[in-house]
């Protein structure tokens, strides 16, 4: 199987065979993989492997990689903190508007997620502070200091059942 886009941005063309799908979905799972070890479950040399990786960094496939922490055993070494799912509707929508409330809230290092939405609210973050006084803190900052913030409905988190950061591959 034979995908092949030409991205706007870049005119780049870039074909993906099975074994980039295979090494795109491998790395999602577990991109600490040695090289050798993820050469080996694609069945390829691992110079070819670490080429091909290198090409799916280059074209952007491979946005970046990162370690997810597992918060509860975090909590035990510094106390829980706030997670939770917040809801931001503005009164004006105009593109300038939303472009100015993204770039804030993106700014934000207590905003691990920031979704343009709709219909419904017009932003949806994803918020994890210290504690309560973290949260009021950031909602004065981000939700009451702007004039434009009509409306904020936030959604604390009680228990995390499950997260996952994986996009879905075709493999077949």
């Amino acid at each position: 199987m034979k995908f092949s886009v030409k991205f706007p941005l870049t005119m780049e063309s870039i074909s993906l065979d099975t074994i980039d799908l295979q090494l795109l979905n491998l790395l999602q799972i577990d991109a600490a993989q040695s090289n050798q070890s993820l050469a080996e479950q694609v069945h390829v040399s691992p110079p070819t492997c670490l080429r091909r990786i290198k090409r799916l960094h280059d074209v952007g496939l491979i946005e970046r990689q990162v370690a997810i922490l597992q918060p509860d055993r975090l909590a035990a070494l510094q106390g829980h903190g706030l997670a939770c799912i917040v809801e931001v509707s503005l009164d004006r929508q105009g593109a300038e508007q939303l472009d100015a409330f993204e770039a804030r809230a993106v700014q934000e290092a207590a905003v691990q997620q920031c979704w343009r939405v709709s219909p419904g609210p017009d932003f949806v973050l994803v918020v994890h502070t210290r504690d309560m006084p973290g949260y009021l803190a950031l909602s004065q900052r981000l939700f009451t200091g702007d004039a434009n913030v009509r409306n904020v409905k936030a959604f604390f988190a009680t228990r995390r059942a499950k997260f996952e950061t994986k996009v879905p591959v075709a493999l077949d």
